[in-house]
């Protein structure tokens, strides 16, 4: 009864239905006409005509847009759209999140959503997890968009902004997450037009996020900051370094066993946080001969130590981090295994880090600009996103971006084989049997995956495995370098590959390995030429394919000899043979060594074996020593162990064990996406002041020099208004009011007000006074106008208004940073640690505001060019 409700309730299928009635049967019908034209792109420019002067929507286009668009992949690349490749991009173009299971090529179905709202001419991005994904996507489908007459480029971190501005003001860029978050908050820190390097006029119009889920879920936890260094002293962290060393790691209180916690400090994993004891303090504070390590003067050693015990006991070395050959400490994704160079932990935590391995500290910083993930990409008039898995985060991806899940068809039906896990006592314990299956599985010729959670588990699992005499390749973190081409080639029969989350590497793992990879590489490494130039990709998809033509396209190539061709042939039909083999073996075999925290990423994981109608099959094992376990598993699983004498070499296969680690990994989300949303709740109430503060610092920055002259002359009409409110109330007789300071803080402020008599403002009605008072200022106003001349006063009240806005926004940010890290403990006092952060923080931007008109009515009356008074 159930199925039948769920098909009569299938939004997902109904949906999906109405895709193909209204795009692809209609672009399926148009093929055979669209395969006549002559110039692509000159009909795909009449299309954009259509959009940007005969007033149709992108809609009214989609199906000629689409059916050029296939056409342009088949001639260009040699790649024609499946029909459930345009499912997913009429799901992009309508701003839903697309999921595609691996090897479905969402790198070509992000092509049909781009070019179509291109044709809008206000540019489109499609965001990558990393430089890599971003260039090879860009070369890969430059030509499928240059064919249709659009422009594309690409915006990476080594590029001079002028080259950037060049990037972003293409039809189509490709970037990383980072990066592109990163050019907006400098764009909002820019002090001239010249060095705004997004769109001016459409900054963030339409993008597509590549694995969504691990961007917009996995890193939302952090969100993007631009520092600069804070005056502190760093050497401090050493002396803590050493401290923290002759602290003892006790054990919390316990109900019904211990009513006080054990040792100098405990640690709680789960929040990744620590507690010292009253006998911790006590001997800290002996140690450093003070007498009160809470005191206001010492609350900065207490925060250092407190960040000193973090990084010896909750930050491992080759898990959350590693240090390079320059000394650095590089953070390492914990969802992707990625190293990520130029991130930081925050509050210290770092440099507790760079002490505990006594590599050099860099300077701590002070929070510049800040945005999280999800304000950022919120900002966007219209973003997608694919990834293979995200119909689990359907209800996040809805409450936070206002898009839904569309789970798109897969070309060939999946065969893979998803075998139960097996769960053992300890962790080598599993460890062995991993070992022992790979050695089975290797002898019989059958390429295997062995995905890890982290570096040290990769190493460790090498060992094992150079001691059984297995020849293999590992990719994490330490040899980023080579993941590319380890990747690609881990499908060929006889490969044994070790991985560090596998989530979002982006390339796909083709049974019998990737002979198109190869070649392009050596044609690189012998001819010095891009394998995705045009003569090297005709070349190379002439070889896969097999075609006569092959040797005299091959020709062509500068340097090329027929030896080389010969064996790129050779080569070709080797991985067509091997590929063959690795099918009747039962394809690519995975194996999990852990359950992650996150069950989309254990999926993915699995996800590799098994594309395009491929047979695989996928295995995971987990001890009960595994950090997830240990942490949130059932406890009677293990004494159940313990009762059945079980050892290291007898596994658990049971749904009893399955249903733990799933509840497991069900409380480990809950938690995370309580993070996330704490995170967006509190960075909502910064938002709103961020968006009014950008929007006024773009208006100044491009403004024309009337609007600029308006705003000044309006921030000092407040100011006065502000000052009179204060000093002489119009709710006040005049004889009461404090005429003196007023005098005072106007004369301050402007100058020019020394001669205007102040006294005289009591023989009049409160709003007479007001009034005069205000249109002095504004007689003032215009004698420094006739003063400096009204070009040199635009550019002075521009340069004045991006200066003080800067200085008192990083300010307020400061500020900011110190209530969010404090606020917490207004929870002792039976008060909402938000409700109480919300009423602070507008406290803080509305004096903030006050503030700053006051500091622009100060500098414009009393600033001279090249100097001030």
């Amino acid at each position: 009864m159930f199925r039948v409700l769920n098909k009569v309730f299938d939004n997902n299928q109904r949906d999906v239905q109405r895709i193909v009635k209204t795009v692809v049967q209609p672009v399926n019908a148009l093929e055979e006409e669209t395969m006549k034209i002559g110039n692509l792109a000159e009909a795909f420019m009449a299309l954009r005509q259509r959009v940007q002067e005969g007033g149709e929507s992108l809609d009214d286009v989609i199906v000629p847009a689409f059916a050029l668009i296939r056409e342009a992949g088949r001639r260009s690349i040699g790649k024609r759209h499946y029909d459930v490749q345009l499912i997913g991009g009429a799901a992009l173009h309508q701003g839903r999140i697309a999921e595609m299971r691996t090897g479905e090529g969402k790198t070509l179905v992000a092509t049909l959503a781009l070019a179509l709202n291109a044709l809008e001419g206000k540019g489109c991005h499609l965001v990558t997890v990393n430089d890599y994904l971003a260039r090879v996507g860009m070369e890969e489908m430059g030509l499928l968009y240059r064919t249709l007459g659009l422009t594309v480029g690409l915006a990476n971190r080594d590029l001079q902004p002028f080259e950037k501005q060049a990037a972003y003001a293409c039809d189509i860029t490709y970037v990383t997450n980072s990066e592109l978050g990163f050019d907006y908050l400098r764009d909002n820190m820019a002090q001239s037009r010249e060095q705004l390097v997004l769109r001016a006029d459409s900054p963030l119009n339409f993008a597509i996020v590549d694995e969504v889920d691990s961007i917009l879920i996995d890193e939302a936890r952090t969100p993007l900051i631009i520092s600069g260094a804070a005056e502190k002293a760093t050497d401090l962290y050493y002396v803590y370094a050493k401290l923290v060393k002759r602290l003892q790691r006790g054990e919390p209180a316990e109900p019904g066993k211990r009513t006080e916690p054990t040792g100098d400090y405990t640690i709680d994993e789960k929040g990744k946080q620590v507690h010292v004891t009253e006998g911790g303090i006590s001997k800290i504070e002996r140690l450093l001969s003070i007498p009160d390590l809470y005191s206001p003067e010492n609350m900065d050693k207490a925060h250092m130590i407190t960040q000193a015990i973090r990084a010896r006991e909750l930050y491992q070395r080759e898990k959350d981090y590693i240090v390079n050959a320059e000394g650095e400490v590089i953070i390492i994704d914990e969802f992707t295994g990625r190293s990520m160079p130029g991130r930081r932990y925050g509050e210290g935590l770092h440099q507790a880090i760079e002490a505990k391995e006594g590599v050099k500290i860099e300077n701590e910083n002070q929070t510049l600009a800040t945005i999280t993930y999800q304000n950022f990409f919120r900002l966007y008039n219209k973003f997608a996103g694919m990834t293979g898995t995200a119909k689990t985060e359907e209800k996040e991806f809805l409450d936070i971006y206002g898009s839904d899940v569309l789970v798109i068809p897969t070309n060939k039906p999946i065969i893979r084989q998803d075998a139960e896990d097996l769960v053992y006592r300890t962790r080598m314990g599993k460890y062995q049997a991993v070992v022992q299956e790979v050695a089975q599985m290797h002898a019989t010729g059958r390429p295997i995956l062995i995905g890890t959670a982290s570096i040290d588990t990769s190493e460790q699992l090498s060992e094992l495995l150079k001691a059984a005499g297995i020849p293999h390749s590992v990719l994490n973190a330490k040899y980023e370098a080579q993941e590319a081409s380890i990747v690609a080639q881990a499908g060929r029969s006889g490969t044994v590959t070790i991985a560090t989350n596998m989530a979002g590497r982006g390339t796909d793992i083709m049974l019998g390995g990737n002979a198109e990879y190869i070649l392009g590489e050596a044609i690189e490494q012998n001819f010095g030429i891009s394998r995705f130039a045009p003569e090297a990709e005709a070349f190379i998809k002439a070889i896969s394919r097999q075609d006569p033509e092959a040797e005299q396209l091959g020709m062509k190539l500068p340097g090329m000899v027929p030896d080389f061709i010969r064996q790129a042939q050779q080569l070709q039909a080797d991985t067509i043979a091997d590929r063959e083999r690795v099918r009747e073996l039962g394809g690519l075999h995975i194996i999990g060594t852990e359950r992650h925290e996150s069950r989309r990423i254990d999926n993915q994981l699995r996800g590799r074996a098994g594309r395009q109608g491929d047979p695989g099959s996928s295995r995971f094992y987990v001890s009960f020593e595994d950090d997830l376990m240990r942490l949130f598993a059932n406890d009677r699983v293990v004494a159940m162990m313990d009762r059945l004498g079980m050892d290291d070499t007898q596994p658990i296969e049971a749904k009893m064990v399955t249903g733990a680690i799933e509840k497991a990994q069900a409380r480990v989300e809950d938690r995370n996406f309580g993070t996330r949303k704490q995170l967006l709740e509190f960075d909502n109430v910064m938002s709103k002041q961020r968006d009014e503060i950008y929007a006024q610092r773009r208006e100044v920055l491009l403004g024309a020099d009337e609007d600029v002259e308006e705003t000044t002359e309006g921030m000092i009409a407040d100011f006065t208004e502000m000052q009179l409110a204060y000093h002489a109330p119009t709710d006040q007789a005049p004889e009461s009011w404090d005429l003196e300071t007023l005098r005072t803080d106007m004369i301050d402020a402007m100058p020019q007000l020394e001669t205007y008599d102040f006294e005289a403002l009591r023989t009049m009605t409160p709003a007479d006074a007001h009034a005069h008072l205000i249109e002095a200022v504004a007689d003032s106003f215009d004698s420094r106008r006739e003063e400096l001349s009204p070009t040199m006063l635009n550019s002075l009240s521009r340069y004045v208004l991006l200066q003080v806005v800067d200085q008192h926004w990083k300010e307020h940010l400061h500020g900011m940073d110190v209530l969010r890290q404090g606020i917490g403990l207004r929870g002792y006092g039976q008060r909402d640690p938000f409700t109480e952060y919300k009423f602070e923080a507008t406290n803080m931007f509305n004096d903030m505001i006050d503030n700053l008109k006051g500091e622009v009515t100060k500098f414009v009356f009393r600033m001279q060019f090249g100097q001030a008074s």
